[in-house]
């Protein structure tokens, strides 16, 4: 198992967490975005994926559970760049907004990314 005693202290875990954060505050103004409840919800859902799964796939106390759950997370980074790319185009979003967004995920997945790879040796 990995040298963390909770899954709080994961840092990709606590950037998700910042990132569900963020896209709650966006998608919550009165705006376009707030009012397409299929899209709303559905990048909510993805942003909360990440955390979740990075806890989940700690929880169960072994590596190769927790890595099978962090690529879940992963993917769910890559579904919420997906959705946030639509969410730009269609303006609900700026480019500012966008590029702090997308900033934020693809550095979550990297970190994923690198915790997968350090567990996996383990294996």
């Amino acid at each position: 198992m990995a040298r963390f005693s909770s899954f709080e202290e994961i840092g990709s875990w606590k950037k998700a967490r910042e990132l569900n954060k963020g896209i709650y505050q966006l998608t919550s103004k009165a705006n376009s975005f707030s009012k397409d409840f299929a899209l709303r919800d559905q990048i909510r859902r993805s942003s909360i994926s990440i955390s979740s799964n990075i806890a989940e796939g700690f929880e169960r106390e072994t590596n190769k559970e927790f890595i099978r759950f962090l690529y879940i997370a992963k993917a769910s980074a890559g579904e919420f760049r997906s959705q946030l790319y639509l969410a730009y185009d269609l303006k609900y979003v700026d480019e500012e907004q966008f590029e702090m967004l997308n900033i934020k995920v693809t550095e979550i997945s990297k970190m994923i990314s690198g915790l997968i790879s350090y567990l996996s040796k383990a294996l």
